[in-house]
């Protein structure tokens, strides 16, 4: 299949041709009728079943620049009672019901606990009632596997936990597309890899598919059995297929993205310096692709990619992309496409089957929700402070989560220090008492830990390996080093040990030099033990032995220590 993917390449650039006609047409009764048709698509992505209103950062949308000291404006964001209300808004503009909604991934998946506790069963069904029609996969749909994945498309209970509310699941009322990810065994693809909608006279084509390296940021339990294809060819092998079958107007959802930067990079509907793994899949594309719903990032934009026209709706269901197109009614063509990020404000009346739906999980899932577990002297996020330009470093909450999984394995497996990684941490703590829920939606993949060795070598390693991947652990207090600005970074794919932006003699245990040809026991959450978020180094540690989950290890550290301030360390130092 990937040859063949391969060699459709070229096949599949035919460039997209715009009709300069007139706007209307005449029919065999001589009736003067529009020549072109307006079809309205609504984009979301990365609702990581957000139906509660979320909270902290991740429930605010920036609405306008900091000015002076004065913080930026916000506004309360999202929650599926006012998503729905929202998106039914927005489609009655469009008066003549051509309108199509459609999600770019990860909409299940590092969720709360009323989602997750179904095992996200309550966001498919609310985003089934919200009118959702197509949704590509993303990373996180895998989370639990591809035969979770096909149960909750199609519906059925849940093999170890069954009718988790005591009624049957039905599956999904939206079609999943997953074009890019393969059953190793057949080469087939595992959902659908597109599909065609008639709205208005009209058809769109959706081609559907997740970020190629989603195999790095999975665990391997979760992606066995699958391969996942290169973006780029995979839709434009796809694109042409759709154009053999008489399909013009074409929309990739893609679960991939890229962020703004600048100082008007607050803005939902701006491009401000757009970087990102988007841009170059983007610039790929045939010309036969018209529009690009993406996501991935958690970030915002609106953008005009050579005539490609690419959005995203940050996360959470903050945000909802209303995407309007003219298509040519004659030839299939897009003549215009614009967009507009319209923020989910909670201004609106909640619907009432949303929050009905709420209420009935809320109710099964019984007082454990509630429970406090801890309690917090200020405010822990997750914000990561910036070391340098293009490195980020600690947060408050991050390196909290490293101490209690430390403080979990320290006696038992004889841990001297511990790494997290800033994707497992999903939402921040407010000041003052921690409910269950809470700590539940800061940490919800229910990661073992793994203690393992790793020599004093292996460690440096993992710490350079931090700079080529991009991501930043979090240590442990044990675990201090400096990073220097004026070093280089081992090329992608290469050994990481070849980097010099950290410097041996700067990382200590215990305020001691780490000795390269000593071992020494580290603690890490099993997907990052598996080489998760690329860093393989990882994968070379010995001797491993498995302890408890980690939100387990977090509610421990959060009731021993109330009430638990921020960190006041500085774990990574800069150099000069």
């Amino acid at each position: 299949m990937r040859v063949a993917l391969a060699a459709a390449v070229a096949a599949a650039l035919s460039g997209l041709v715009v009709p300069t006609a007139s706007s209307t047409e005449t029919d065999d009764r001589g009736t003067y009728r529009p020549r072109t048709v307006d079809v309205q698509l609504l984009a979301l992505n990365d609702f990581h079943g957000a139906l509660e209103p979320p909270t902290g950062s991740g429930g605010r949308v920036q609405v306008g620049p900091a000015v002076g000291t004065d913080p930026a404006p916000t506004v309360d964001a999202g929650g599926a009672e006012y998503l729905a209300t929202q998106l039914a808004q927005l489609a009655a503009e469009q008066r003549k019901r051509r309108t199509i909604t459609v999600a770019a991934g990860d909409l299940i998946g590092a969720s709360p606990l009323l989602s997750a506790a179904f095992h996200d069963e309550p966001t498919i069904e609310s985003l089934g009632l919200a009118g959702l029609d197509y949704a590509s996969v993303g990373n996180h749909e895998f989370d639990e596997g591809a035969a979770e994945l096909l149960r909750i498309q199609g519906g059925g209970c849940h093999p170890v936990d069954g009718c988790a509310d005591g009624t049957p699941y039905a599956g999904a009322d939206f079609q999943y597309l997953s074009a890019n990810a393969f059953l190793t065994e057949t080469g087939e693809p595992l959902l659908p890899p597109y599909a065609i909608h008639r709205a208005g006279g009209v058809r769109v084509g959706f081609i559907g598919m997740t970020l190629e390296g989603t195999a790095d940021i999975v665990s391997q339990e979760g992606v066995a059995g699958l391969e996942f294809a290169d973006e780029v060819a995979t839709a434009n092998w796809y694109a042409a297929e759709l154009q053999r079958r008489g399909v013009e107007a074409i929309v990739v959802l893609l679960h991939e993205g890229g962020s703004q930067s600048g100082p008007d990079a607050w803005d939902v509907d701006g491009c401000s310096g757009l970087t990102g793994p988007i841009v170059d899949i983007v610039q790929g594309f045939t010309d036969a692709i018209d529009v690009v719903v993406s996501g991935h990032t958690h970030q915002a934009y609106r953008c005009d990619l050579d005539g490609t026209l690419l959005t995203s709706a940050g996360s959470n269901g903050r945000l909802v992309t209303d995407i309007d197109l003219t298509i040519d009614r004659r030839t299939g063509d897009v003549v215009t496409a614009v967009a507009d990020n319209v923020v989910v404000t909670r201004d609106v009346a909640p619907d009432r089957r949303q929050s009905a739906l709420i209420a009935r999980y809320g109710e099964v899932l019984g007082p454990i929700a509630d429970e406090v577990v801890g309690e917090t002297a200020e405010a822990l996020t997750r914000t990561q402070e910036t070391l340098f330009p293009g490195a980020l470093g600690e947060s408050a909450l991050g390196d909290v989560i490293a101490d209690a999984q430390l403080a979990a394995t320290d006696d038992e497996e004889g841990a001297v220090a511990a790494l997290m990684n800033p994707g497992g941490v999903r939402a921040d703590l407010d000041a003052g008492p921690v409910t269950y829920e809470e700590a539940f939606t800061v940490q919800p993949f229910a990661n073992n830990l793994v203690t393992l060795d790793l020599t004093g070598a292996q460690l440096q390693c993992v710490l350079e390996q931090q700079l080529q991947v991009g991501r930043t652990l979090y240590p442990s207090a044990t675990l201090t080093y400096a990073v220097d600005p004026a070093g280089t970074t081992a090329p992608a794919g290469t050994d990481p040990c070849a980097g010099t932006r950290v410097p041996d003699a700067s990382v200590a245990i215990g305020g001691v030099p780490v000795d390269a040809a000593a071992t020494y026991r580290i603690t890490v959450n099993n997907f990052l033990a598996g080489g998760g978020d690329g860093f393989s180094t990882l994968t070379l540690g010995t001797n491993r032995t498995t302890g408890p989950i980690d939100l387990d290890a977090l509610i421990a550290y959060l009731d021993a220590n109330r009430p638990l301030a921020a960190p006041t360390d500085d774990r990574i130092t800069v150099v000069g």
